[in-house]
C-alpha cells in the first residue's frame, strides 16, 4: 500500500465502512500485526505513525488547529524484520475535537482503537499528571468499555459486580499498551532518584489509598488502565524541534531534528516493531487481514444498529463466513489435486483410491487449520460428503472412460477378423484354425496394452460372450467341409480304382 486509506469514515457521527479498505484487507492472507495510536486531537499522532511507516509523508498532518484526520485511516507496510507478517497502523480521528460537537462517536473511535488493534498507542502532550489521566476519559472512554463492549453474548447488563464488568474477561484481547507523553520536558526524578519512562508511567497509575468521591473518582480511571492493560510501556518524548518549525515538521530532515527526539524515536519503532504482537481473537486464532475486515463490518454495523459490539457474536459471524470460505478453498485444493488424476483416465481403481485419500486428507487438514469455531462438525461435514459425492462421480467417470478405451481398442483390434468372417477367410476347411490363431493373436495383443482401467475383464468377458456365436459358426462350418472333402476324396479314389480295373480288364483282352 502506497499511501494511507480511510478505513472507516466519521461523518457527523455516523461510522460507514469504506469498502475499497476492506477489500484491500480482505486480500491480505499474512498474519498482521495491528498498531493504533489514539489521544486528543492535534497531539502529533499521525507524524508518529508516519515513523513507525518509516516515511516523512502518508497520514495527514496539521499545522493549524483543525484536525486533519477523522474516523479511522489504515495503512499496510511491510515489517521491517518478519517477512511472513504485515503491519497495519491505524491512524484515528483525535478525541475531543471542539469541531465535532459529537462525543459519542470519540467513545465509538476509541473502542474500535482497542477492539481492532495488536497495541495501542495513547498519545498525550506534556506530561502524566491527573489531568493527562483524566483525558484519557473526556467521556470516560477507559471505564465506560464495559458499557461500549462485551465479550459474551449471553452477558446482561455490566455493573462493577459482574465478571465482565470487572474488566477480567477483557485482558484476554486487549492490546499491548504503549504510553507516549509528547513534548516532555521535566526530569525523569522521582524522590531524588532517577527513574526511566516505564517507572514515571506505573508511579502515575498508582492508586491512593483512603475513601471518598475525590479518592474514588482518581482511583477509578487508572484501576481501569491498570486491569485492561497489564502490558504497559511508556516513552518521553522532548520537542523534536524548535516552535517555530513545529508547523513544517513533516518536512524537515532527520538532522534538523533534536538529536534526543530522533533517538527516542528510533527506540519508539524498534520497541513496537520487535514486541508487537500479531492480532489474535479470544481462543489465540491469528487473525489474517481478510478475518479482521469481517469483523469491521460487523462491528461497525452493530454500532451503527444502535446494539454494542459484542466479541463473541462478532466471531461467530466471522467464523461463517470463514468456514463457509474455508470449506470451499478445501474442496476447490481437492478437486484441483483430482483434476491431475482425472487427466490420466482411466486408472487402475487401486491409484485413484490411494490419490483421492491422500487429496482428502490434505483438502481435511487445510479446512481444520483455517476454520474457526467448527465445534459441532458442520462444516467438516458438508467438506467430507461434498467429498465424497466428487469421488463418487470420479470413480463412475474412471470406469466409464476404462469401459470406452477397452472397446475401442477390441473394436481396432477385432476389424481384420471381422473383415475376414465378411469375405469367407474362414469359410474353408482348416478355417477354423485359422480364425482361433487369429483370436488367439488378438487377446494377446489386448492383454499387451497397458492402462486399460478397471473396467478391462469386464469388457473383455462382454466382447468374447458376443464373438462365441461367430466361433461355434466357424467351427460347424469347419467341420461339414471336412468331411464333405473326404467324401469327394473317396469317390475320386473309387473312380481311380474303377478305372484302373477297367484298364487291366481291357489290358488282357
Amino acid at each position: 500500500m502506497d499511501s494511507p486509506i480511510c478505513l472507516i469514515e466519521n461523518l457527523n457521527g455516523t461510522l460507514s465502512v469504506n469498502e475499497q479498505a476492506i477489500d484491500y484487507l480482505m486480500g491480505l492472507e499474512q498474519k498482521i500485526v495491528v498498531v493504533a495510536i489514539v489521544g486528543l486531537y492535534r497531539t502529533g499522532k499521525s507524524y508518529l505513525m508516519n515513523k513507525l511507516a518509516r516515511s516523512k509523508t502518508g497520514f495527514a498532518l496539521g499545522g493549524t488547529i483543525q484536525s486533519k484526520t477523522k474516523g479511522i485511516w489504515m495503512w499496510r507496510v511491510d515489517h521491517p524484520a518478519k517477512a511472513d507478517r504485515a503491519i497495519i497502523l491505524l491512524d484515528t480521528e483525535g478525541l475531543g475535537d471542539v469541531e465535532k460537537g459529537d462525543s459519542k462517536s470519540d467513545a465509538w473511535i476509541f473502542a474500535l482503537s482497542i477492539l481492532l488493534s495488536s497495541t495501542l498507542i495513547y498519545n498525550s502532550r506534556g506530561t502524566i499528571d491527573n489531568d493527562a489521566v483524566e483525558k484519557l476519559q473526556p467521556n470516560r472512554y477507559v471505564t465506560e468499555l464495559t458499557e461500549l463492549i462485551k465479550v459474551k453474548a449471553s452477558s446482561g447488563a455490566s455493573s462493577a459486580d459482574d465478571e465482565e464488568g470487572s474488566g477480567s474477561q477483557f485482558v484476554q484481547f486487549f492490546p499491548n499498551f504503549v504510553w507516549v507523553v509528547r513534548d516532555f520536558t521535566l526530569q525523569l526524578e522521582l524522590n531524588g532518584k532517577d527513574i526511566d519512562a516505564d517507572q514515571y508511567l506505573e508511579n502515575s497509575l498508582k492508586l491512593k489509598k483512603g475513601f471518598g468521591k475525590n479518592i474514588s473518582d482518581y482511583n477509578m480511571t487508572r484501576d481501569c488502565i491498570r486491569n485492561f492493560f497489564p502490558t504497559r510501556k511508556c516513552f518521553v518524548f522532548p520537542f523534536p524541534a524548535t516552535v517555530e518549525k513545529m508547523q513544517l515538521l513533516d518536512t524537515l530532515e532527520d538532522k534538523q531534528l533534536s538529536k534526543k527526539f530522533s533517538s527516542t524515536a528510533d527506540t519508539f519503532c524498534r520497541f513496537i516493531y520487535e514486541n508487537s504482537p500479531v492480532k489474535t481473537i479470544l481462543g489465540g486464532k491469528t487473525l489474517t487481514g481478510r478475518m479482521l475486515g469481517h469483523l469491521i463490518n460487523t462491528y461497525v454495523a452493530t454500532i451503527n444498529s444502535g446494539n454494542v459490539p459484542c466479541l463473541e457474536n462478532a466471531i461467530l459471524a466471522m467464523a461463517e463466513l470463514e468456514n463457509q470460505a474455508a470449506l470451499e478453498d478445501a474442496f476447490v485444493m481437492y478437486k484441483k489435486e483430482m483434476e491431475v488424476v482425472k487427466a490420466l483416465f482411466p486408472v487402475d481403481s487401486s491409484h485413484l483410491s490411494e490419490n483421492h485419500l491422500k487429496s482428502q486428507t490434505r483438502s481435511t487438514h487445510a479446512f481444520m487449520e483455517r476454520s474457526l469455531k467448527d465445534t459441532d462438525g458442520k462444516y467438516s461435514a458438508i467438506l467430507a460428503g461434498k467429498i465424497k459425492e466428487y469421488a463418487n462421480n470420479l470413480f463412475e467417470e474412471n470406469q466409464d472412460a476404462s469401459e470406452k478405451k477397452c472397446k475401442a481398442l477390441l473394436d481396432k483390434l477385432s476389424a481384420t477378423m471381422d473383415h475376414g468372417v465378411k469375405e469367407g477367410t474362414y469359410s474353408t476347411p482348416g478355417g477354423y484354425e485359422l480364425y482361433c490363431d487369429h483370436h488367439d493373436t488378438l487377446m494377446a495383443r489386448y492383454r499387451a496394452e497397458p492402462n486399460k482401467g478397471v473396467k478391462a475383464e469386464e469388457v473383455l468377458e462382454q466382447f468374447l460372450k458376443e464373438k462365441s456365436a461367430e466361433s461355434s459358426s466357424i467351427l460347424q462350418a469347419d467341420i461339414k467341409l471336412t468331411e464333405n472333402e473326404k467324401h469327394i476324396q473317396a469317390e475320386k479314389n473309387k473312380t481311380s480304382q474303377m478305372a484302373q480295373e477297367k484298364a487291366a480288364l481291357d489290358e488282357r483282352h
